[in-house]
């Protein structure tokens, strides 16, 4: 396989260059066996590129292989067939400089707040000490400021989600790689935790990877939205969202949200309608 191996470095080791992308996957499919011995492929010749601090957002049908995309990309699942690089480097087991927040909290229930952020420290050998202040910043930033004290079970879904993003951030990765994160949560939560999110990202400038079944999520938070077709997924088309920046629930009542929308939902239901760039 051509180029350098990502075998677990840095892949934001020596700076990135924004003139280039940063992850790249080049007709990437995954097969995966099945308990009746028929072969399923959940994605299929997948090839699109990524800018370094771009914010990408992902649609498609349940079951489209958005998430099996998600653990190619972090080198967690090991591609059928094509390839995937990070920072110019093939990826081919797990790369450092990842962090991941899934659809539902994952937190340990024993251990407190602060505990849980500084758990990804503990677990790659490093001293706890020397990241609590970090911690506490981390914390201030998803507006948990006073809340290190306490246990998973003692806050909301919409916290416990916020205890998970600053937990993802504390080795400063990055990637960073969200899983339908705010799916579970209720409207008025959720668009809390987009512009949450905006404004993390607009202070931390991370590649960032965000799967959702909400088109008006995708939209609200994506420099791009590229569109999945049903399994085996494959990229319909990827839309340039040039709404301005920094965004708030405002650019909802921007006509081209609208069309873009409805646009990305008729490509989604499959409808013979095609998607146009609004003007």
């Amino acid at each position: 396989m051509a180029g350098s191996e990502v075998t677990g470095t840095d892949p934001g080791s020596g700076g990135v260059s924004t003139s280039e992308p940063f992850i790249k996957l080049e007709g990437v499919s995954k097969v995966f066996d099945s308990l009746s011995g028929d072969a399923v492929c959940a994605v299929e010749d997948v090839s699109f590129e990524v800018k370094p601090r771009e914010f990408l957002t992902i649609v498609g049908p349940s079951g489209c292989g958005k998430s099996t995309l998600l653990r190619i990309i972090a080198g967690l699942l090991k591609p059928t067939a094509g390839r995937v690089s990070v920072g110019g480097k093939t990826v081919l087991s797990p790369i450092k400089g990842t962090g991941f927040v899934f659809q539902k909290p994952v937190l340990f229930d024993w251990l407190k707040v602060l505990a849980n952020v500084l758990m990804p420290v503990e677990l790659a050998g490093l001293k706890k000490k020397e990241y609590e202040e970090k911690a506490g910043r981390l914390l201030r930033l998803v507006k948990l400021e006073g809340f290190e004290d306490k246990y998973p079970k003692e806050l909301s879904g919409g916290m416990q989600q916020r205890v998970c993003i600053a937990r993802a951030l504390i080795l400063d990765p990055v990637i960073l790689i969200m899983d339908e994160p705010f799916g579970a949560l209720d409207a008025l939560t959720r668009d809390e935790l987009n512009l949450e999110l905006l404004r993390i990202w607009q202070e931390e400038q991370k590649t960032v990877l965000f799967v959702t079944h909400n088109i008006a999520e995708a939209i609200l938070l994506g420099d791009r939205v590229l569109v999945f077709s049903e399994r085996p997924g494959a990229v319909r088309t990827v839309i340039d969202i040039d709404l301005k920046r920094p965004r708030d629930i405002d650019v909802r009542k921007d006509k081209r949200f609208g069309e873009w929308e409805l646009g990305i939902y008729n490509l989604i239901a499959d409808r013979d309608r095609r998607l146009e760039s609004p003007a």
